[in-house]
């Protein structure tokens, strides 16, 4: 269990909640306002996304805040899991108030997770995103392969049979006190290429013929990669929360920030074969911040969050996480 995983603590105003269906090899994870809708905005890196209500989260759009947001395998069929959500928030009279009731504002983006692992057909349900956000929470958030990261995979440059199993990873970081500016980031991370640890070293990727994780990058510009290139079948999904109140503009800007942390952690990411999205959310209202400050923990939390998603992963289906993977070097 990550310590820093405590985020009720540092005033973010968010609550996070899985739903796994482990036979299945699918989950989905919810990240919705304590008391409160959020603030947010996102940053697309990658150019194979599956989405819904991004534009709505532009800075020129006319709605200025979310209820939730949804982190959700099974590709395009699990956008269909939002419909939980908003079930659970209308039912809560949350939601973006209109003449006769309110409209839930949920965002979600999704990730290829119905091959190697688990069963194509198992998708996310509107009642797991339903019970995921009944099951929110504010600290001691689960990690690993549960939720969004259950079907996860790294290092699929060489085919599925080397690749290694990737999770859901939290990370926090930035500036303490009554004044400080803190970051928390939630990610998912089932990306084509590898991930390196804080000090450099290939933790998680494509292993060789003596199941070491090898660099992604010099494989496919040395041509040495034998794998297959499936645009849409790698993901990594993230939300970035703040302690301080930002405008949606400050947000997409500390979104594009964030960024840096996936070309840091993960090679390669944000190609033409990803749907790599990143949001970034807020309180309303509140203390205010510098937006610099924001950005650089947000880089901070969020590559703490990717390195973490990977050593945290269990290994199935002959396809093993880091700790299994340490065990037989």
């Amino acid at each position: 269990m990550n310590p820093n995983a405590q985020l009720d603590s540092y005033g973010f105003g968010i609550a996070v909640g899985h739903a796994t269906d482990a036979a299945g090899g699918t989950g989905l994870t919810v990240v919705r306002g304590v008391d409160a809708p959020l603030r947010a905005s996102a940053h697309v890196l990658g150019r194979a996304t599956g989405s819904r209500e991004l534009a709505l989260l532009d800075p020129s759009a006319h709605v200025d805040r979310v209820d939730a947001i949804m982190l959700t395998g099974g590709s395009a069929y699990g956008l269909d899991a939002a419909a939980g959500v908003m079930r659970w928030m209308e039912e809560r009279g949350r939601g973006y108030p209109v003449p006769g009731g309110v409209v839930p504002i949920v965002a979600a983006a999704v990730l290829f997770d119905l091959a190697p692992l688990g069963r194509f057909d198992a998708r996310p349900t509107p009642e797991m995103a339903y019970r995921a956000c009944d099951d929110a929470k504010t600290d001691r958030i689960e990690e690993g392969s549960v939720g969004a990261g259950t079907g996860c995979t790294v290092g699929k440059a060489a085919g599925a049979a080397r690749a290694m199993k990737g999770g859901i990873g939290v990370g926090v970081a930035g500036i303490g006190g009554p004044n400080g500016v803190m970051a928390a980031a939630l990610v998912a991370v089932n990306a084509f290429g590898h991930v390196r640890d804080t000090d450099g070293t290939i933790i998680a990727g494509p292993r060789n013929a003596n199941g070491v994780p090898s660099d992604t990058e010099r494989a496919i510009t040395t041509g040495v990669s034998s794998g297959g290139f499936e645009a849409g079948a790698n993901t990594t999904l993230a939300v970035v929360a703040l302690n301080i109140a930002l405008s949606k503009l400050e947000l997409q800007q500390v979104a594009r920030a964030a960024g840096a942390a996936c070309y840091r952690r993960i090679g390669p990411a944000g190609t033409s074969f990803d749907g790599d999205v990143i949001f970034a959310v807020s309180p309303m209202e509140g203390r205010q911040g510098r937006l610099l400050q924001a950005e650089v923990a947000a880089v901070s939390a969020l590559e703490e969050a990717i390195v973490r998603a990977v050593r945290m992963a269990r290994g199935r289906d002959g396809i093993p996480g880091l700790l299994d993977a340490e065990r037989q070097m």
